[in-house]
């Protein structure tokens, strides 16, 4: 009984492979829009290394600015940002920072993201070099906000993308997004 039961089972879902695989395959069914959110550049203190797989990037307390069409503002300590290099050689970023508007509201951004350099940037980079987005093949990020404010608290609800415009470490470190709300 019990093999019949399982005989009964397996042709069961022989025939949902089946017609599984003679589904054809579905074409693009939706887009991603973009509308531009704001241009920030957070002034950057040197990595420093903890092992070969980590560094941190503090955030200078004062000097980063966001501006855009309905958000303005600067960045205050803490912030910072922690890299893991991949066996790849990629980057992966995780990123927390505040923001205060010229309102005087506070929003909490953090982000996740993957910047993919070439040794050649790599090594100009870490000789203090100003590098923009043709130097870097890849380097693209996440951000969510979080504010109390009412005025802000739409961008508790967005998912925005970010693309680096122009980075340095070293003296006078800076990295600087052209940031956009995802639609």
């Amino acid at each position: 009984m019990q093999v019949q039961r399982f005989v009964k089972w397996l042709g069961v879902l022989a025939s949902l492979l089946v017609q599984a695989a003679a589904l054809p395959v579905q074409a693009q069914t939706t887009q991603i829009k973009t509308e531009y959110l704001m241009t920030y550049e957070v002034p950057l203190d040197a990595p420093v290394p903890i092992d070969g797989s980590l560094l941190i990037v503090n955030v200078k307390p004062t000097g980063g600015w966001a501006k855009g069409p309905a958000i303005n503002g600067t960045f205050l300590s803490p912030g910072a940002d922690w890299l893991r290099v991949l066996p790849s050689g990629a980057l992966r970023l995780d990123v927390r920072a505040l923001l205060k508007t010229d309102d005087g509201a506070l929003i909490y951004v953090t982000y996740n993201g993957i910047v993919q350099n070439s040794p050649e940037s790599a090594e100009k980079l870490n000789k203090g070099e100003r590098l923009t987005a043709k130097d870097i093949p890849y380097f693209v990020t996440a951000p969510t906000f979080q504010t109390s404010s009412p005025k802000y608290a739409w961008l508790n609800s967005v998912q925005a993308v970010s693309k680096m415009v122009e980075i340095k470490f070293g003296e006078g470190g800076f990295v600087r997004y052209d940031t956009f709300i995802v639609r």
